[in-house]
């Protein structure tokens, strides 16, 4: 789309080959959304730092789940979808799970319903949501931190799927199972 290069480490810029090198040893080779972020060694950096914050949230992997595809499936990213269902299946999150997320229907659970609800509605109306969905997301057993992580979460999805519109990144083989 855009012409944006898709970096490997030996083409990357200097500053970016030691965050490559964190991306194969998380993942086992380089993402092609890192590739892309690579051109910017401190987008790269900034957006694996996002990933690793965000999973020491105090989410569980089926909350970070709804969170990431929540976002994913509002913004229509094309990679960071199936790659997040991937995720969910490293993770051992339920299928179905994935598959309400991805075709938007009901969350198997009041709760995680209350979670995807709330980040929905952050992402739509950009962070200005009612007391009463506030109050919902808290009825439903979340805390003040967890609608923080919310927002967490949101800046991480930001980066990578505003990138994969840019670049039009092409998608991983070992996400194309997962389309």
């Amino acid at each position: 789309m855009n012409n944006l290069n898709v970096h490997t480490r030996e083409t990357a810029p200097e500053q970016s080959k030691a965050l490559l090198d964190n991306s194969i040893k998380a993942f086992g080779s380089i993402p092609s959304l890192h590739g892309v972020m690579a051109e910017s060694p401190e987008a790269l950096e900034a957006y694996q730092l996002l990933h690793k914050l965000f999973q020491a949230t105090s989410l569980d992997a089926e909350e970070l789940t709804v969170v990431w595809q929540t976002i994913n499936v509002e913004h229509g990213c094309h990679y960071c979808v199936p790659a997040h269902a991937a995720i969910a299946k490293m993770m051992k999150v339920d299928d179905a799970l994935t598959v309400a997320l991805r075709s938007r229907s009901p969350m198997p659970t009041p709760k995680l319903q209350a979670l995807h609800d709330t980040t929905l509605a952050i992402v739509r109306n950009r962070g200005l949501i009612s007391e009463a969905q506030v109050q919902n997301f808290y009825d439903a057993g979340y805390t003040q931190k967890q609608l923080l992580e919310i927002v967490l979460g949101l800046a991480q999805k930001i980066m990578s799927n505003y990138i994969n519109h840019l670049a039009d990144t092409p998608l991983d083989e070992r996400f194309s199972a997962f389309l």
